[in-house]
């Protein structure tokens, strides 16, 4: 399976939840603070609306007849950062349940398509610096996994890891460079060896020789890098100088 079609499943998997909500579900808080569960759907509604500006965007720089149909998160405006300009989206498009379902359903079905259909070498304007399809499709499949643990954790529902974690490890993994620079601090080499949700497989990231090594489960470890667990909190072993640092710094998201 391409990461489009584990995308696809794992937005299947969290609309199969949000079909099944009241009206007081929908009305109650998430643990994305200050969201509710309608808020967090409108804001992933939201943000696939964007990777469909993002995608268009790239069409018309090829073809400029091709107009881009409106605002690619990458334009937001100076000074503002990623979590108030999302916050400040939210807060002017809220709506009822029903509405919001249908745009988050309708977005993500054309965003996938989008990117689907973007060349695959050619990097798509984003929140920080552009992306390649497939690794876009990644930040969504970490950002829907994310938010669905937002939902389901302050409903009392399971939302059970998948392999489909894998994606998220690689992501927070790879962004560790960027992590380290926005701490202002020099990039080191850390190696991960993560053992997948079924127990079954051991996946592994970074240079083996590498002096510092980050050990466990990969939920906690995905976890951790969407700020959904406190490090000390996680179970995850660190040996080596720098170990420790990166497992503080490790993020799956721009900011």
């Amino acid at each position: 399976m391409t990461i489009f079609d584990d995308l696809e499943a794992e937005q299947q998997r969290l609309d199969e939840i949000l079909a099944g909500l009241d009206e007081p579900q929908w009305a109650a808080p998430s643990l994305a603070e200050g969201w509710t569960v309608a808020d967090v759907v409108l804001h992933l509604a939201q943000s696939e609306e964007a990777v469909i500006f993002s995608t268009a965007d790239a069409r018309a720089a090829r073809a400029p007849q091709a107009a881009s149909p409106g605002q690619n998160m990458a334009d937001r405006p100076d000074g503002l950062s990623v979590d108030d300009f999302a916050a400040e989206a939210v807060r002017a498009e809220r709506d009822n349940s029903a509405a919001v379902l249908a745009r988050w359903r309708q977005g993500r079905t054309a965003a996938l398509a989008a990117l689907r259909a973007a060349d695959p070498g050619h990097p798509l304007r984003w929140v920080e610096a552009p992306l390649k399809p497939a690794t876009l499709a990644t930040t969504r499949l970490a950002e829907h996994w994310a938010h669905g643990l937002d939902i389901t954790g302050s409903l009392g529902v399971a939302y059970v890891d998948t392999a489909r974690l894998r994606h998220i490890a690689w992501l927070a993994h790879r962004t560790l460079p960027y992590a380290w620079a926005l701490a202002g601090q020099p990039p080191s080499e850390v190696f991960c060896e993560l053992d997948s949700p079924d127990g079954a497989a051991v996946w592994r990231f970074g240079p083996p020789e590498a002096g510092s090594v980050i050990r466990g489960p990969a939920g906690a470890f995905c976890r951790v890098a969407a700020q959904r667990l406190a490090p000390e909190e996680s179970g995850l072993l660190t040996t080596g100088p720098h170990a420790g640092t990166a497992l503080r710094l490790l993020r799956t998201y721009a900011a």
